[in-house]
């Protein structure tokens, strides 16, 4: 069997990774500033929310996988920014990856950002919300169709509003 990314994080790897690679993401910085609709200090963003999403929002952190109850969430609804509460995904673009978060194929209209992350020795496309700037997770070339696209978030990043 070879071992490509998404095996790599069914068995486990991400989390062997992480926890090796724990001292070097507590030191990461932030990323660069950037001007954005919604925005708060610093202060009031770490009164808003808890350590782990201030971690994964404002400092690209990632949560380990198959933590997050909305990884299960199969209703309808859409899930928003845990930091601002901008509408991101339906939940008609939800599938299950198995790659222990939740992934979508496509966002809602202008809801996203993308930008070149070069973290890590690789090149990846990070995700963050279009209206407070927060990091979402990643997106990638291996999800279904109709887009082809993974948009692999971090739940902890997230809320989620069930349909009436």
């Amino acid at each position: 069997m070879t071992l490509n990314r998404r095996h790599f994080l069914s068995l486990g790897g991400v989390a062997a990774l992480a926890a090796g690679l724990a001292p070097m993401l507590a030191a990461r910085g932030a990323a660069p500033p950037a001007s954005f609709p919604y925005t708060l200090t610093d202060a009031q963003w770490r009164a808003r929310l808890t350590p782990v999403q201030f971690d994964v929002l404002r400092r690209e952190g990632t949560e380990r996988p198959y933590t997050s109850p909305l990884n299960d969430e199969h209703r309808k609804g859409t899930f928003s920014c845990a930091g601002c509460e901008q509408r991101l995904f339906s939940s008609n673009t939800k599938f299950d990856s198995g790659t222990g978060w939740p992934s979508f194929w496509q966002p809602l209209d202008a809801a996203v950002g993308e930008t070149r992350d070069r973290s890590f020795g690789m090149v990846r496309t990070a995700v963050h919300c279009a209206n407070c700037g927060g990091h979402l997770g990643h997106v990638f070339d291996d999800g279904p169709r109709p887009t082809g696209l993974r948009y692999c978030m971090n739940g902890v990043a997230m809320t989620f509003a069930p349909q009436a």
